[in-house]
């Protein structure tokens, strides 16, 4: 589980951990507008939808090994591309390259390792845990990263120039590259060839089973939950910018900002999932997006002040319990949504397929807002939108309960 943790997060480090914790200064070293760079997350996300539908049989046929390690490798090739501050039609298709790596040969496999450690009474720990791991492991490698970048920059920040601030995001771009390079030899030392595939590589998948899949109501509800939830972790993306833009701070005040939703990850996403164990994955969804819903409404109402930090701490520790609680438990609803354990991969793909498509829209979305209203208001538009998604949500997750209780009566 240490492993897949670790392969998890730092997967993604490149493609969105960099831009999330040093948004302001990302934008400017490789002078991009919001817009431009919500374009090249477009092109992952495309790419990625792609991928999830065809890595979910993948994985129910192949050893999670061998496909987490080769994405792992090769997500740590393009992070050399990266640390060159490539144009942007090259930064584009880099994206779109990441796609591929971090989705096809990876994401199924690590859903479907992950129930298979859970069993069938701890499905909630177990997701839970895997997000926490990650969560921890995130929030640790922002915060160190926050502070190697402050270091790399004069003490008054506000006088570097953007030559010093380029060399700064450089040297955070090969630490990660060669984060994610190491913890692929780990998952090739310590994650075992033949215990998450072993029955999948004895049989073969046939259509009236994936047809079934299908054919769940419950499958596609809980693809929607995912669609609403993935909004809210897209949006945990402006944090830092809304923190520079609305509050005036500087680039290492910012990230900070930032950085605060990754130490509440780890937190409610165990939470989360311990508790879903024990009140069922969908009610704690419910609750999760009540959450989220109101944390949203505060940034897109306006109500945070310049003048009060403190509130501006507390909305985005909130909202993050929120959204990461979701991500928590979100993947637990295959139990009690009764898929068939044989049948992970294939549900993962298509749930993710669906669920994920913020990955195509949010990006385009968000720089479209922020560019068009500068300062404070377009960062509420976003949150006035995932305040939408939070209320679709809620009402998906209802449906799904709705359908699994009568499931259960009849059944």
């Amino acid at each position: 589980m240490v492993a897949l943790i670790a392969a998890g997060e730092c997967v993604f480090l490149l493609p969105f951990v960099v831009a999330r914790i040093f948004r302001p200064t990302f934008l400017d070293v490789f002078g991009l507008t919001n817009l431009q760079l919500g374009t090249a997350f477009s092109l992952y996300g495309i790419v990625a939808m792609i991928s999830y539908l065809l890595g979910g049989p993948l994985a129910d046929r192949f050893s999670a090994r061998r496909l987490m390690t080769a994405a792992l490798v090769a997500t740590s090739i393009g992070g050399i591309v990266f640390a060159t501050t490539p144009s942007l039609g090259v930064l584009t298709l880099l994206y779109g390259f990441w796609g591929f790596t971090t989705i096809m040969m990876f994401w199924a496999a690590l859903i479907r390792a992950t129930r298979e450690w859970g069993g069938e009474e701890s499905q909630g720990r177990a997701y839970g845990i895997l997000d926490g791991g990650r969560g921890f492991l995130a929030a640790f490698l922002a915060s160190i990263s926050v502070l190697i970048f402050a270091q790399l920059l004069p003490s008054d920040v506000t006088s570097a120039t953007l030559a010093q601030r380029g060399a700064a995001l450089n040297q955070i771009i090969w630490i990660f590259t060669g984060l994610v390079l190491f913890v692929a030899l780990l998952v090739w030392i310590t994650v075992p060839e033949h215990t998450i595939q072993k029955q999948a590589s004895t049989k073969k998948l046939s259509w009236p089973e994936i047809r079934n899949v299908l054919e769940m109501p419950t499958v596609w509800l809980q693809a929607l939950i995912v669609v609403c939830a993935y909004v809210g972790y897209k949006c945990t993306d402006d944090f830092s910018l809304f923190a520079r833009d609305a509050f005036g701070y500087d680039d290492v005040a910012a990230a900070k900002i930032g950085t605060i939703s990754f130490w509440v990850r780890p937190v409610a996403a165990v939470a989360a999932g311990l508790l879903a164990d024990y009140m069922k994955a969908s009610w704690v969804a419910t609750l999760s997006f009540g959450v989220m819903l109101i944390g949203s409404l505060a940034i897109a109402l306006g109500a945070l002040e310049p003048g009060l930090p403190g509130l501006l701490i507390l909305t985005v520790s909130a909202t993050s319990a929120g959204i990461y609680g979701l991500r928590g438990v979100y993947f637990a609803l295959f139990q009690e949504g009764q898929v068939p354990l044989a049948l992970t991969g294939t549900a993962v793909g298509l749930v993710s397929t669906i669920g994920f498509t913020p990955d195509i829209f949010m990006g385009p979305l968000m720089g479209y807002l922020i560019d068009a209203s500068p300062g404070a208001l377009g960062h509420q538009h976003v949150f006035a939108v995932l305040a939408g998604f939070a209320v679709l949500g809620l009402v998906a997750t209802l449906m799904f309960q709705r359908i699994n209780l009568s499931n259960s009566r009849n059944g």
